[in-house]
């Protein structure tokens, strides 16, 4: 009777040794997973981090580049530099389109002579957007770019010269871009806060003289 306790006992402490290897196992399992889990998230985030830092300073480099020229062309033409700005960041997604990096277009402006060149662009039609083939105009520049963009609000279309007189007359730059829906510059419906969130994020109004 007591050696079959004593084997008894023996098949448990065993058992009670397996078990706690096997935990000890998945302890050390759990731990190097959570320790790799970290050192990725880790990774990531920094990551994140430096890519965040570099397109904030793209974006600042954007702007410092056609601020002089919007600033020169609104003692001109009357448009707050804040609205240029604005737009050409919404138009061109900071000067990265092909149309502005290609053709120096900052403004989607449709061709108005033979320098134009035919792309793909996406028109907001019938309640939703479309994908359409358009010419668009070439510009030497995006500083003759900025001119071209300010003198069309300034002095309208050929068919009617107080096209954007609403941005013109504005007081302030949520007034201009009100101005611009109203008076059809762009068929986005909300094309007028896109605007004035752009220009609040980065404090634009800074620039307007």
């Amino acid at each position: 009777m007591a050696k079959r306790r004593r084997k008894k006992s023996k098949a448990v402490r065993q058992r009670n040794r397996s078990l706690v290897i096997i935990m000890l196992v998945f302890s050390l399992v759990v731990l190097g997973s959570v320790r790799l889990f970290t050192t990725n998230f880790n990774q990531v985030t920094a990551t994140q981090n430096v890519n965040q830092e570099e397109g904030s300073q793209a974006h600042q480099r954007f702007i410092n580049k056609i601020v002089p020229t919007a600033q020169k062309m609104q003692s001109s033409y009357g448009v707050l530099p804040s609205i240029t700005i604005a737009q050409a960041i919404l138009e061109s997604d900071w000067g990265t389109s092909t149309l502005a990096s290609k053709y120096n277009n900052l403004f989607g402006v449709k061709a108005n002579d033979s320098n134009n060149v035919t792309l793909s662009t996406k028109e907001y039609q019938n309640g939703r957007y479309e994908t359409v083939k358009a010419k668009f105009q070439v510009y030497d520049s995006w500083d003759a770019s900025i001119e071209a963009h300010d003198r069309l609000l300034a002095y309208g279309t050929n068919w009617n010269s107080n096209q954007y007189i609403d941005v013109i007359s504005a007081n302030n730059y949520r007034e201009a871009a009100i101005g611009l829906q109203t008076d059809g510059y762009a068929t986005d419906p909300s094309y007028t806060q896109k605007l004035v969130s752009i220009i609040q994020k980065y404090n634009l109004n800074q620039y307007d003289q």
